[in-house]
């Protein structure tokens, strides 16, 4: 039986440094976080990097300490009240081959104390990016309609993320597929368990998940003129 990458000891570094969030207290804690946190997570990211590719052929899993897959633990405090310097969770995301950005197309893995949750989609799409979706959804309406109420898709995916209170500029108010057209983010969320982060089946089952997400990656490829496939 294959272990699981993820454990009760990455649950625990990560519940700890959010009571003990300090540049001292993660310096003396750092082997912990290379043994509990990082190893894991690039050791996941390169085991599911050639499924990824039969899955989502032009998404990449690139297991590299800095400029890969795996987010920062650094947060930028900069422009935040929030000045403590590290983030609490473990952010994995797969993007697009032509993404620059975590605002490309893209799947995602998210570990956290009492929020693990599996996404797919893009997070705030620049305003070109944003435009040329919500031109193809109000100009294939069915198209749309069919990848957002995929069953395989909507029954394991909920569509979240930040909307405008109005219309946006173009389009009209009265317009049926208004709430989507009003979204800022197209993404969806898979809400996830403690339990099924530290199984052994984690990676089978994150796969299976990025393959129901399909309907809803490939019209977004083919809005933002990139191949799916």
């Amino acid at each position: 039986m294959a272990k699981p990458y993820f454990t009760n000891a990455t649950v625990k570094f990560l519940q700890e440094l959010a009571e003990n969030n300090n540049r001292a207290w993660f310096e003396d804690n750092k082997h912990r976080y290379e043994q509990a946190v990082r190893s894991p997570a690039l050791e996941f990211i390169e085991a599911i990097a050639p499924q990824l590719q039969i899955v989502a052929p032009r998404f990449r899993a690139i297991p590299k300490k800095v400029g890969g897959s795996l987010m920062r633990v650094y947060r930028d405090t900069r422009f935040s009240k929030d000045k403590t310097p590290y983030k609490t969770n473990i952010g994995i995301q797969f993007r697009h081959e032509a993404g620059k950005d975590v605002h490309a197309p893209g799947y995602y893995l998210h570990i956290e104390p009492g929020n693990y949750f599996l996404g797919a989609g893009i997070w705030r799409p620049d305003a070109a990016a944003l435009g040329k979706i919500r031109d193809a959804i109000a100009v294939k309406e069915k198209k749309w309609i069919s990848a957002r109420d995929n069953k395989e898709f909507s029954n394991s995916f909920t569509l979240s993320g930040d909307s405008l209170v109005n219309a946006p500029r173009g389009y009209a108010k009265d317009h049926p597929l208004l709430e989507d057209l009003k979204r800022k983010d197209f993404i969806a969320i898979k809400n996830l368990s403690k339990s099924n982060v530290v199984s052994s089946d984690f990676m089978g089952d994150t796969l299976n998940a990025f393959q129901q997400a399909e309907s809803l990656m490939r019209f977004l490829c083919t809005a933002l003129e990139v191949s799916f496939d």
